[in-house]
């Protein structure tokens, strides 16, 4: 499974997650620091990865919407200390299937996981 991390998340997690088996590249690996949302999710299209975020602009279905791009996995821990967000999104990848969440918008909280799955008419 290939997976991009946006620029809000730590680079030290490509490591970890490499460890899982994910093939991961990082907003900083592609020279994407500071570009548009719209610019990340086409190159992250491109290389056919799921997008790792905590931008919440990701959520706009009107922009993004499910089926249109390989996924992308907004993540809304309690606390945002970087050692909490590496151990919350570290939990998610251990207990969750990635392949199930292709194309689909996920908003992963606390207590519950939100999945908005392409509609049955969706281009990839």
């Amino acid at each position: 499974m290939k997976v991009k991390l946006d620029e809000n998340l730590s680079r030290h997690l490509k490591t970890p997650l490499a460890n899982l088996g994910l093939n991961v590249s990082t907003a900083l690996d592609e020279g994407l620091l500071h570009k548009s949302d719209a610019k990340v999710a086409k190159t992250a299209r491109g290389e056919d990865r799921i997008i790792f975020t905590l931008d919440l602009d990701f959520s706009d279905i009107r922009k993004f919407a499910p089926g249109t791009h390989p996924g992308i996995v907004i993540f809304r821990p309690k606390f945002m200390g970087p050692v909490y967000v590496e151990r919350f999104i570290m939990q998610f990848v251990r207990e969750n299937d990635l392949a199930s969440f292709q194309g689909c918008l996920v908003i992963v909280e606390q207590e519950q996981i939100r999945v908005r799955k392409p509609d049955a008419g969706a281009e990839e």
